[in-house]
Order: C-alpha cells, then structure tokens, then sequence
C-alpha cells in the first residue's frame, strides 16, 4: 500500500492552504518507461478529475487517488517530502522492481552499481542514470538531471559511468547513451535546423 510521510503530509496540507483553487486531493500517477524505470507525477485535482477506474486512499484525512495503471507501480511506495542543497522536492521511492526473470543477472549487477556508485557520484552536480536495458553484454542507459544535456555528458559516460559499470562488472562490453540529450528546459545539444 501507497505511504506518505508525515513530511510530505505536512507540506502537501501546505500547499492545498495556499492555493485557491478547490482540491478534492492528490493523485499519484506512475508510468514504467522500461523494466528498470519508472517515473512518478504528483498532482492536485479537482472533482472533475476523478476516473472511473481511480482508487481512493483516505491517509490521515488527506484523499490520494490512484489509476489503475498506476496502482501495481505504487505498492509499498512511499512518498516524502525532503530539503536539500540542491533544492526541495517531492520522490518517491519504491522496493527494487527488477523483474524476476532479470534478478540475479548481469541486469541486476548493473542496478546495484549505478545505484551504490555512479549516481551518488551524479548527485554532487544534481544528474543520475538510469538503466534503459541490458543486450548482448551491452548496457544502454538514460542520463538525467544535470547530465541530460551536460556538454560533458559524454565524458561523463566514457571516463565515469562505463568505467565504474565495468571495473564492476566485467562481462559488460559497452555503456551505451539513450538519452534524448536534445530535449528538456536548456539542452547543450540543439535540435537540427536543416
């Protein structure tokens, strides 16, 4: 079942006070861009925007309503509000989803080095990575934050990301980008003119 904090509590009550507009609650939405990524949305909604196929979860008088595509990516989710350095914000964070025909592979061996080395590393200058997918021995991933865009995303890549992943994992042959480094708020790669 989906958690919130009491600090998420106390800044989502926050938030509904300050606003003018009629609340009826939070939904949490959760779509699976690939077997090793999920991203998440928070968003106030009003009764007009409650779905035939919502669930509504009554935390501590505060309603939460939940799609049902959403819902099996949400179990034991739990969503907190935290302060940082880099900035404040919602997340939220779930148990490991690898599939189970992936854990125990070099999948999985992969997870666990961008999770306990590389993004640690990324988050110093607000990027992370994402594992994409896993073919042949070669590991494609998605770079994000601070990386999506970076002019050094490709350095970043080769002397960082695909060393680490391979000093840790020697079957992988290659580190592969994916990202669409084109995209976002103020990407260094622009979009083609021709």
């Amino acid at each position: 079942m989906l958690k919130i904090t009491d600090n998420a509590k106390a800044k989502i009550v926050e938030l509904i006070e300050e606003n003018d507009a009629a609340i009826t609650g939070l939904r949490v939405g959760a779509r699976a861009k690939s077997p090793f990524k999920v991203d998440y949305r928070l968003a106030f909604m009003g009764d007009d925007q409650i779905g035939p196929d919502d669930t509504r979860l009554s935390l501590d008088g505060l309603d939460v309503y939940v799609d049902a595509e959403s819902a099996p990516l949400l179990e034991e989710a739990t969503v907190d509000y935290v302060d940082g350095m880099m900035g404040s914000g919602f997340k939220v964070e779930t148990p490991s989803r690898l599939p189970e025909e992936l854990k125990g592979t070099l999948a999985e061996k992969v997870v666990a080095v961008i999770e306990e080395q590389v993004n640690p590393a990324l988050a110093s200058h607000n990027g992370y990575v994402t594992l994409m997918d896993v073919q042949d021995n070669k590991v494609y991933v998605e770079l994000g934050g601070g990386c999506q865009g970076c002019a050094m995303a490709r350095v970043t890549l080769k002397e960082g990301i695909e060393r680490m992943v391979k000093e840790a994992v020697p079957e992988v042959v290659e580190v592969v980008d994916v990202t669409e480094h084109g995209q976002g708020d103020n990407p260094f790669y622009g979009q083609s003119t021709e």
